[in-house]
């Protein structure tokens, strides 16, 4: 008989951690992740897991240091008490943006973050649509990225009017077009691609697109929302050039600097859908796709030593 998962989950995502626990309908096992009086971490694990296969449900978003080093803390508590495999499921990845030396004299923070995980003993890592899929090349632990595209190509089948002769998918830049590019085999739509360029840090200005987006309804794909200004100016862009009604997925919502209400009261967007990687507030135009099915399915087959490669990048 194949025990149940034994899960342990922070205080970054806790209704994504209870939902994905509902499923496999193991419980969400006693950890409490406090402060102390000076703002310190506190963590104490109140389950036995030693030679157990532990899973730390924690994503590390806003506030990011704090999400971390609560991760980091229940992974050293883990080892220290023994667990056989300690598997850090982070839906969003913190930090994964900082994968190179943009300017001399700075560090690859995500680097830094895999070093810090695997001194702590995390054996596994689990993420979701991580922005820089060359950070897996940080890790000397077994890493798995999974992929939303399945996930998200459903649900907008069933929640939006997609037709395949009138819809396009439309990449926000040229970085992101492999990532757009898994949609069109799903939708059996083409690809369209934004061409920008960032005259200052947070200014953004688009160049021209690239494709037939007249009279259509485009599907703009990005990993992630963090101002919402490539998102805007990109579906503002589309509409200039013809578009009937624009459309936005990205899988994390991190949502800064009030972009929420910029989305809605945006004229040029119909739109956005996000996943649940990050608690996201209710807001007119966000309509979150759920991740837990896919996070759940993929902590069962880790538990039980199965193939997860329909599920991964």
């Amino acid at each position: 008989m194949v025990e149940k998962p034994l899960l342990f989950s922070g205080n970054a995502n806790r209704p994504l951690a209870e939902s994905v626990a509902k499923i496999l309908k193991a419980p969400i096992l006693p950890a409490n992740v406090t402060r102390f009086n000076d703002g310190e971490t506190r963590v104490q694990v109140q389950y036995t897991v030693r030679g157990k296969i532990v899973f730390l449900i924690q994503s590390t978003c806003a506030p990011v240091n704090d999400t971390l080093m609560e991760l980091l803390l229940m992974a050293d508590a883990m080892r220290r008490s023994s667990a056989e495999k300690i598997v850090a499921v982070m839906p969003y990845f913190g930090y994964s943006r900082q994968d190179y030396q943009m300017a001399p004299r700075e560090p690859v923070s995500a680097r830094v973050v895999a070093d810090l995980l695997e001194a702590v003993g995390v054996t596994n890592v689990v993420t979701v649509d991580i922005h820089s899929v060359k950070a897996q090349g940080f890790f000397g632990i077994p890493f798995d990225n999974l992929n939303t595209t399945r996930t998200a190509s459903e649900f907008l089948q069933k929640h939006v009017s997609l037709d395949p002769e009138n819809t396009v998918v439309v990449s926000p830049d040229a970085g992101g077009v492999k990532r757009a590019y898994d949609f069109p085999a799903k939708l059996n739509t083409p690809l369209a691609i934004i061409h920008k360029r960032r005259p200052a840090p947070g200014e953004v200005q688009v160049t021209h697109v690239v494709g037939d987006v007249k009279g259509k309804t485009c599907l703009m794909i990005d990993d992630m929302v963090d101002t919402g200004g490539s998102l805007l100016t990109g579906a503002q862009a589309l509409k200039d050039n013809g578009a009937k009604a624009v459309y936005a997925y990205a899988t994390h919502a991190v949502l800064s600097n009030n972009a929420a209400t910029r989305i809605d009261a945006s004229s040029a967007l119909e739109r956005l859908f996000v996943t649940d990687t990050i608690p996201t507030a209710k807001s007119r135009k966000i309509t979150v796709i759920p991740v837990a099915p896919v996070l759940a399915k993929v902590i069962h087959a880790i538990q039980t030593n199965e193939s997860i490669s329909p599920f991964v990048d």
